[in-house]
């Protein structure tokens, strides 16, 4: 009888993975939010004031990628065409026309002059989740809202990932009085005011998304610097490092390609709880009006709208579910994570 074939070693990166597969509520958040990613991305396509084909008087246009005039349609001004208006509506409908309009018809920043109830507007058949103080669909400004939030996430996690690598890294391996002057400079860094600092540079320049990434990104890469350089302090000490030393090996070579890789863990286990701080410090000074410009999409913005318009339950309510629910989501990823990376539970 033919012996077995032996089973194949899997890598540790495969035997992560499927540790993480078995955290089933890790795991269906990864989908989710990764589904939801993808919805925010793909905004335009979902939610639009503008349809996405029109075919009129035997001609095809696409009104998102082109500006076209009433006198387009039958109208009878030149100004770009309202698809919102009952009247272009009409005509871009009527006997063999037709368009084809997205999910939810209005875009990030469209009013609504034909709305039949004033702002803020309760949900409706028009405006499914109502509308904002200033006549917004509320819908269409949770979709873009969630997508600043999120892309701002990664950009400032980004950044502070590989400037709390670098610094721990430098920290870690060289150690001594290097190791000192970075703990002290650190020391120095962290106790300056924050949230002062902001509303002083906000006051002297006009308010964007990139000046606000580069200054929370001036303090967001410390607390990864600490875990980089505790695994570097705990690394270098050991056996492969010491050989690699004796070879010759330059040192941005061992701390490249020996001592990083095995120092990952902690980076990994760190982003989604970075990543959920990013999003909620976004929030916060959009609540307080020190964020993104005005007129961008915001779920801080929103929250500040609800706390203006006490009856207006349903601003606060959706925008605060859409906040807790993307939180949650990268709580549990980041939970499902650390356990799948734990090697005291590789064999559980």
């Amino acid at each position: 009888m033919a012996d077995d074939a032996p089973t194949p070693s899997l890598s540790p990166a495969r035997r992560a993975w499927l540790r993480f597969k078995r955290n089933r509520l890790g795991y269906w958040s990864l989908l989710l939010f990764c589904a939801l990613v993808l919805l925010s991305l793909c905004a335009e396509l979902v939610s639009n004031d503008r349809p996405l084909v029109v075919r009129y008087q035997g001609q095809t246009y696409f009104p998102m990628l082109h500006d076209y005039p009433e006198t387009t349609f039958g109208g009878d001004f030149s100004t770009p065409a309202d698809y919102l208006d009952p009247y272009v509506r009409q005509k871009i409908t009527e006997g063999d026309n037709w368009a084809l309009y997205t999910v939810n018809p209005y875009g990030s920043n469209t009013l609504n002059y034909f709305a039949k109830a004033p702002n803020p507007s309760g949900p409706s058949r028009d405006n499914w989740l109502g509308t904002d103080d200033r006549g917004r669909d509320l819908l269409a400004q949770l979709i873009y809202g969630f997508r600043v939030s999120v892309l701002f996430g990664l950009a400032l996690t980004t950044v502070g990932v590989v400037l709390g690598i670098a610094a721990g890294a430098v920290q870690g391996f060289f150690g001594g009085k290097v190791d000192l002057a970075f703990q002290r400079f650190i020391e120095i860094w962290g106790s300056m005011p924050e949230l002062y600092l902001l509303i002083i540079f906000s006051a002297v320049f006009a308010p964007s998304v990139a000046l606000l990434l580069a200054l929370l990104s001036l303090f967001g890469w410390m607390g990864l610097s600490d875990y980089v350089r505790a695994e570097f302090l705990r690394n270098r000490q050991l056996d492969y490092v010491k050989a690699a030393r004796a070879l010759g090996v330059p040192n941005r070579h061992i701390i490249w390609r020996h001592i990083l890789p095995n120092s990952m863990v902690p980076v990994v286990t760190f982003l989604p709880f970075r990543m959920s701080a990013a999003i909620l410090a976004l929030t916060s000074l959009d609540f307080l009006g020190l964020g993104v410009p005005p007129g961008t999409p915001s779920l801080g913005e929103l929250l500040s709208q609800g706390k203006n318009n006490i009856d207006a339950w349903w601003i606060s309510i959706f925008t605060f579910a859409v906040l807790v629910i993307t939180l949650l989501l990268l709580t549990f990823m980041g939970d499902a994570l650390r356990d799948a990376l734990d090697p005291r539970k590789a064999d559980r």
